[in-house]
């Protein structure tokens, strides 16, 4: 680009900014340019539970019973009345889908190190109700997959499975409610796809661990299939 291009989208930035300025979804402060969803300060403080170093962590610890499952990590606590509950409000409520783009891509990136990612071959984004998502208008797992493999480079197949049930809201369930709720919402739609791969399931919160072993249930019918498995979030 030519030195006026640059001028001149650094001008139309900072005219976009003028008007449409952009703010911290975790403590509201205005953004700067090189700031994305978060400011910087949110970003470094963000409770990251760092799973990935322990490979018998606590959402590790829900799916011990089955040896394709291979390793477990989420990014960061997720506490329904702390501050960075806003980030998965406006992921899932707001119509922010980016939001999980974006923690699904920089999530991805810190994790690289850790070797995390090590032999996966495909995403596999945890589907969402039809009822659901033509309410929303989106899967907000599709676009943490998307993330994490803007990051990785790891394909995603968004239709290996889907959910041929629509249930009723988790949210104020008890545990057994939870997986009573799940039991047999998931199919495998193309399992040629999967057959004899290292999966990557993706969920954006893992509370109890109901609906990622509910899906993963489903995955297990396909042959020589390993799983690992990312949540965006951990209930605490």
């Amino acid at each position: 680009m030519t030195p006026f291009g640059k001028n001149l989208m650094k001008w139309l930035g900072d005219l976009k900014e003028l008007f449409f300025p952009r703010y911290c979804k975790v403590c509201g402060q205005r953004l700067t340019h090189s700031e994305q969803h978060l400011c910087v300060g949110c970003l470094l403080e963000l409770p990251r539970t760092h799973y990935e170093h322990d490979p018998n962590n606590l959402l590790m610890q829900h799916f011990m019973e089955w040896p394709a499952v291979l390793r477990a990590t989420a990014y960061f606590y997720y506490n329904k009345e702390g501050e960075y509950s806003s980030l998965i409000r406006h992921l899932k409520y707001y119509d922010h889908p980016e939001t999980g783009f974006y923690l699904g891509y920089i999530a991805a990136a810190e994790l690289q190190e850790s070797h995390f990612f090590e032999g996966i071959e495909l995403i596999v984004p945890v589907p969402l109700s039809k009822k659901k998502r033509r309410k929303r208008g989106y899967n907000q797992c599709d676009y943490i997959a998307k993330g994490v493999s803007k990051a990785t480079g790891i394909p995603v197949c968004a239709h290996c499975i889907e959910r041929v049930t629509d249930t009723d809201t988790q949210t104020h369930k008890s545990r057994t409610e939870r997986w009573k709720n799940t039991e047999g919402i998931f199919r495998v739609t193309d399992a040629r796809v999967l057959s004899g791969k290292h999966v990557l399931v993706i969920d954006d919160v893992a509370t109890t661990g109901a609906t990622l072993h509910a899906c993963i249930s489903s995955l297990l019918t396909v042959p020589d299939v390993r799983i690992s498995i990312f949540a965006l979030a951990k209930t605490v």
